[in-house]
């Protein structure tokens, strides 16, 4: 089975370069119509230049196929709007939305400013909201979208430097679990992409020879799948150097404790029980307080109806 996107309309943030330019062309190739959205800035998030999103544009138009270019700042939610909107006059409707875009500040904890903290936040987090927020009555009123969050390593597992990075990639990981249930009955599906990829972000930070294995065409495959009209929804794909793997939230079973030992003592005195075994993964939140009752229930002797 060939995957295609025809008759699609597809908006990729941050595509001026990296892994967003390789989705955007990918895309393309595969029949979708693409809003190239860059600000053009720096890594850090200074500055801005349209020219970026334009070479990305050329570029399709050279191989066959439709694109336009937007520089809104994902940070500011009235350019997103203006872009949604400009998307709509074109094309009439909206079914994928890629949330690439993405900027650096990595300092230790101690070192880095709040500002910074924020700006980071603004971008990666915000600007997710920004984005989803904008196109999801859309894409609920047409009964069919498609959304890509782009998570992280740093936020699932942490990174040394990166507290406000891992801080708005984790978000984006709650904000999917959430929405990938509100959409359900509309056909919207939500999942996440947790990238490693050589790219201006990462340059300087991995060996030379890794670097060359990690391109950004070696990821953009698993966000395609992600984008399909058979994808999963709430799934965390990772990719990177052309291998893949499904990241996971998991809960151990636990154990409910007698009211005496329900101290900090009576946990350390149980914590192996508690942290290990029984692994799996919720579905959604309720299904913890569902577990938890039960255990409670049992212990106790009680019947739950």
């Amino acid at each position: 089975m060939t995957i295609r996107y025809d008759g699609k309309v597809a908006l990729v943030t941050g595509a001026g370069g990296g892994l967003g330019r390789s989705h955007a062309i990918a895309l393309a190739a595969r029949g979708a119509k693409v809003v190239v959205n860059d600000l053009g800035g720096s890594v850090a998030g200074e500055g801005a230049n349209s020219q970026a999103s334009l070479d990305v544009v050329a570029e399709i138009e050279a191989l066959g196929g439709e694109a336009i270019a937007h520089g809104a700042n994902v940070a500011d939610l009235a350019q997103v709007e203006d872009m949604v909107s400009q998307t709509i006059d074109r094309w009439g409707r909206l079914d994928i939305l890629v949330n690439n875009a993405g900027i650096l500040r990595d300092k230790s904890f101690s070192k880095g400013s709040v500002e910074d903290f924020r700006l980071v936040t603004d971008v990666h987090l915000l600007g997710t909201v920004h984005c989803t927020k904008t196109c999801w009555d859309i894409m609920k009123e047409q009964e069919y979208g498609r959304i890509v969050v782009t998570s992280s390593s740093s936020g699932l597992y942490g990174n040394f430097g990166q507290t406000n990075y891992g801080a708005a990639k984790m978000g984006v990981i709650g904000m999917m679990n959430t929405l990938a249930q509100e959409g359900a009955k509309y056909n919207v599906k939500i999942n996440a992409l947790a990238p490693t990829a050589g790219t201006r972000m990462t340059e300087g930070l991995i060996e030379e020879k890794a670097f060359a294995l990690l391109t950004p065409e070696a990821v953009t495959p698993a966000v395609l799948f992600l984008v399909a009209e058979e994808a999963p929804t709430r799934t965390i794909l990772a990719a990177g150097a052309g291998a893949f793997a499904v990241a996971k939230i998991v809960e151990t079973e636990g154990m409910w404790l007698p009211e005496a030992e329900q101290t900090p003592e009576g946990i350390a005195a149980h914590w192996a029980q508690i942290s290990e075994g029984g692994e799996r993964a919720l579905q959604a939140g309720f299904e913890q307080s569902i577990k938890m009752v039960g255990q409670a229930a049992k212990g106790l002797g009680l019947e739950m109806s």
